[in-house]
């Protein structure tokens, strides 16, 4: 009794506090959804999968939060990869290397590729997402008793943080998971649920992995219409640490984030590109502009109380459907910036 009292008062408090809490609106609809839910039909399961879900994002914000401005990279792959296979030691070295770069590294905590990347980033750039199994998941011992380690209790808000908090994807080769996650990033970027980022496939050198999975992809998706030719340019392979790094380094040369603001699509810049460039823009990418053109401006009037409003930006009304062709707009655009942005370093959202 003495815990609903307590609950009662803190509740209490809360809402009164609610007009002058930051992001109260949206704290009062989330309560008001609880409180209708209360009163409906759902049974004890409904209950324990809300509250153990709820539970699992309160302790990932809590452990992201002071991290939210740096740039973060997830690395996905089999945790059955043992420490001799050339796969383990190049998720080790790349790890090592985007941190360099000023990324942090994203892993399922877990053996194999996890405890590679963990091992290469290093205890204070890593962060180990581990998912409650009965076997197989335990977390390694480069990231075991970190704060930065959280154990989830499902896939799903598992899945939601990894991509939530990365700028980048990098995947080696892998069994279903590493597969499921591939083909959700993808399905998400497709969609333009996440991203823009640069996602990454890495091969041991001469391997034959992710061009194998590429080839049916062409051959079953591509060339039979279940998805456009485009949506190749989503990802990068390669069996080359150096061209990992550096697709995921210069993905944010030029490019710094984008979101929408009403109906349209606002890309914020690193640094402003020229006319000439800008005209070239429209001239190869008018096709995603549903009507007049990309323009290049400051930051809009929504977006004067954000950390970017000192960013340049583009902006057009986006068909929200060509997402491969956007990323190739992207390349395109951080080409233009190569000699202007070698000094600009990606870390910083």
């Amino acid at each position: 009794m003495d815990e609903l009292a307590n609950l009662k008062n803190d509740l209490f408090k809360a809402i009164d506090r609610l007009p002058e809490i930051k992001n109260g609106e949206l704290i009062q609809r989330t309560l008001e959804t609880i409180l209708r839910l209360s009163e409906s039909d759902i049974d004890r399961l409904d209950w324990k999968i809300l509250n153990a879900s709820v539970r699992d994002m309160e302790r990932a914000f809590e452990v992201f939060s002071p991290y939210r401005h740096t740039r973060k990279v997830a690395i996905f792959g089999s945790a059955r990869t043992p420490e001799t296979a050339p796969e383990y030691l190049m998720a080790e070295e790349f790890a090592r290397a985007i941190t360099q770069q000023g990324f942090m590294a994203i892993t399922g905590g877990g053996g194999g590729i996890m405890a590679a990347a963990n091992a290469g980033a290093g205890m204070e750039q890593s962060f180990g997402l581990n998912i409650q199994l009965p076997y197989e998941q335990g977390a390694n011992k480069y990231i075991s008793g970190d704060p930065k380690s959280i154990e989830f209790k499902y896939f799903f808000t598992r899945k939601l943080f990894f991509l939530r908090e990365s700028d980048a994807v990098a995947l080696f080769p892998g069994g279903f998971g590493t597969q499921d996650e591939a083909m959700e990033t993808l399905t998400l970027c497709q969609t333009g649920r996440y991203g823009p980022v640069p996602l990454v496939l890495i091969d041991r050198p001469g391997g034959s992995y992710w061009r194998d999975w590429d080839s049916y992809l062409r051959k079953h998706l591509a060339a039979t219409g279940l998805i456009g030719r485009d949506d190749l340019s989503l990802y990068t392979i390669t069996d080359n640490l150096q061209t990992a790094v550096e697709t995921i380094r210069d993905f944010y040369q030029v490019y710094h984030s984008s979101r929408y603001v009403g109906d349209l699509f606002v890309i914020r810049l690193n640094v402003a590109i020229c006319d000439r460039d800008l005209d070239a823009l429209n001239r190869e990418f008018g096709d995603l502009v549903v009507s007049g053109k990309i323009i290049q401006t400051q930051a809009l009037a929504e977006e004067l109380d954000t950390v970017t409003t000192n960013l340049p930006r583009l902006v057009f009304k986006f068909d929200r459907r060509d997402f491969g062709r956007l990323y190739q707009m992207l390349a395109k655009l951080n080409q233009m910036g190569e000699e202007t942005c070698l000094d600009t370093h990606p870390e910083t959202k």
